[in-house]
């Protein structure tokens, strides 16, 4: 391993920051999960994506199509049926 291999591998944010929270696209294995709540841009989906990871609920952002060179699309928010509750909670005290 090369120093700079060494600098960046030291370097590197080991968390992914909302930003690079993926958008799976007509990905089947997220069909069972349930949809907390839809938004109409990225953006703001990966927010509201950030909440829930902060208080542990493991959540996807889902869409049956791409999205646009803008960012915007249908967006679902979705966790697993047994966190539907307490994600529904969560977030509706932080409308």
């Amino acid at each position: 391993m090369s120093l700079l291999d060494r600098l960046k591998f030291a370097f590197q944010d080991r968390r992914r920051g909302p930003g690079a929270t993926p958008v799976h696209v007509d990905d089947p294995q997220f069909d069972p999960w349930e949809v907390v709540r839809d938004f109409g841009d990225v953006r703001t989906a990966r927010a509201w994506h950030q909440a829930l990871e902060e208080a542990g609920i493991e959540a996807v952002l889902t869409a049956d199509w791409p999205v646009d060179r803008f960012g915007r699309g249908e967006i679902a928010l979705r966790v697993r049926g047994e966190d539907w509750s307490e994600a529904e909670l969560l977030l509706s005290n932080l409308d």
